[in-house]
């Protein structure tokens, strides 16, 4: 699925919500086996509930990683059980040099199929061009994380050497110093489009959203930290949003862990749904803005 198919999913089920698979193996409900194929059975189960809520799904791959070959038949059979209305990602959070990303990329955009792939940006512009190169996929590069490590580099000051060398938020705003973050945004959105590029903001980092959008204004978000840690879809949708709304939003546990019982996908559904609920005025309104 591309960027299009995406804001048109997000028009048709009046939702731009993201369901997480981080499905960990000792979470699971008592009547299932804490096998790989039990983990398969909890996702299509979640799957089959919440398609009609939400727009995409999420897979992070290490808790598939950490069963072995087990898992990653459990990952790909997950794959495959996802409808092609629904956009997929692959969390697995890669880069490394050029060669190796280059097996990366096949990996998740071939072998795999999914439609995206989070990458990590700090060995720069040559571990990322191999996932950039995929026509019709959608690299997503982490930019400003919701975790509490996240101010020991991304909120961290730099200076460049040169004046002439300053990025555009620089020039932009000169009395402003210029954190690692904006940075990243600022040099990564250069190497792609909106067509063919993502970021990772976290929800827990609302108050910079609006600074956020003045760097990248055009691309899609991937916001994860709604629910469980802390953060506000309200605030999240007043201060992300864009004209094609512009936001993925995240929610694993609060949906996956709903309920720890044989009603398990019936209360993700509830769960799933209020999200949607609450998501739809906020589209509404935002068609509106932009009419």
């Amino acid at each position: 699925m591309t960027k299009q198919g995406l804001v048109e999913a997000i028009a048709l089920q009046n939702s731009y919500l993201c369901v997480g698979l981080d499905t960990d193996i000792t979470k699971l409900p008592a009547h299932l086996p804490a096998t790989a194929q039990g983990v398969v059975a909890f996702n299509k189960a979640i799957i089959d509930a919440t398609k009609a809520y939400c727009v995409s799904y999420k897979i992070n791959t290490a808790f598939y990683e950490s069963m072995g070959v087990a898992g990653w038949q459990a990952m790909e059979e997950t794959l495959a059980y996802i409808p092609s209305t629904h956009f997929t990602i692959a969390d697995a959070k890669r880069g490394d040099i050029g060669n190796t990303s280059s097996h990366y990329a096949k990996t998740f955009f071939e072998t795999l199929a999914f439609d995206a792939i989070t990458v990590a940006p700090y060995m720069g512009e040559d571990s990322i061009r191999p996932f950039l190169e995929y026509e019709h996929k959608t690299t997503i590069v982490l930019g400003l994380t919701s975790n509490k490590g996240a101010d020991n580099f991304q909120q961290t000051f730099v200076t460049p050497l040169d004046e002439n060398l300053s990025l555009v938020p620089h020039l932009m705003f000169p009395n402003h110093p210029r954190k690692l973050y904006e940075q990243v945004l600022e040099t990564v959105s250069s190497w792609g489009t909106p067509d063919n590029l993502m970021f990772v903001i976290g929800a827990t980092q609302a108050a910079e959203l609006e600074n956020v959008r003045r760097i990248i204004p055009n691309h899609f978000l991937l916001v994860p930290g709604v629910g469980f840690q802390g953060g506000s879809l309200a605030d999240v949708t007043h201060y992300g949003a864009n004209r094609e709304l512009g936001l993925l939003v995240n929610v694993s546990r609060a949906i996956l862990y709903a309920s720890g019982e044989e009603n398990f996908a019936e209360e993700a559904a509830a769960i799933a749904q209020q999200y949607q609920v609450e998501m739809a005025p906020y589209i509404a309104a935002n068609q509106q803005k932009y009419a």
